[in-house]
């Protein structure tokens, strides 16, 4: 009973832990500016990794992508583009983190 009560806590816990990353995208020649625009997306049975912003089963926002957090943000000109991934047991959470210059 020891081993089984040990068993489900490690199961627990594991499927738990997560790694976050935050790299670099893309940068352009634009000012950087005060606005920043965020698009999030969850990924399941899938991950966000190299050039590839998403790649799994089912995406939970079907818009998402750095259009999408410059909308958000109401951004005209982008500079910097950052992914921030969180990788769990059987899914991902992807944030696309944009700055650039506010439209007027």
């Amino acid at each position: 009973m020891k081993n089984l009560k040990t068993l489900i806590f490690a199961g627990v816990m594991l499927s738990l832990a997560s790694c976050t990353s935050i790299r670099p995208y893309a940068v352009t020649n634009n000012a950087i500016g005060d606005g920043v625009g965020v698009s999030k997306t969850t990924l399941i049975l899938g991950a966000s990794a190299g050039n590839q912003l998403e790649q799994a089963l089912y995406s939970t926002n079907k818009n998402f992508g750095v259009i999408e957090a410059a909308r958000n943000g109401n951004l005209d000109k982008v500079a910097t583009v950052d992914v921030q991934s969180s990788n769990y047991w059987l899914f991902s959470t992807v944030k696309v983190i944009v700055t650039g210059t506010e439209s007027k």
